[in-house]
């Protein structure tokens, strides 16, 4: 699996979202001073290991 911020192994994926989740989701990628796509990045690795890790249990 490629690590977080790997410019070289990106592709675009789009997805369809409720309007507030993506407006919450701007906001928080200026609040924290992420780029969109890395914030969303990492929300969405950090649930996949979340998973994962509940899963092996």
């Amino acid at each position: 699996m490629p690590r977080t911020g790997d410019q070289a192994a990106k592709q675009q994926f789009n997805v369809y979202l409720p309007q507030p989740l993506i407006r919450r989701a701007k906001h928080a990628s200026v609040d924290s001073g992420k780029s969109l796509s890395l914030l969303v990045e990492e929300a969405l690795s950090a649930y996949l290991d979340r998973l994962e890790r509940d899963e092996d249990r």
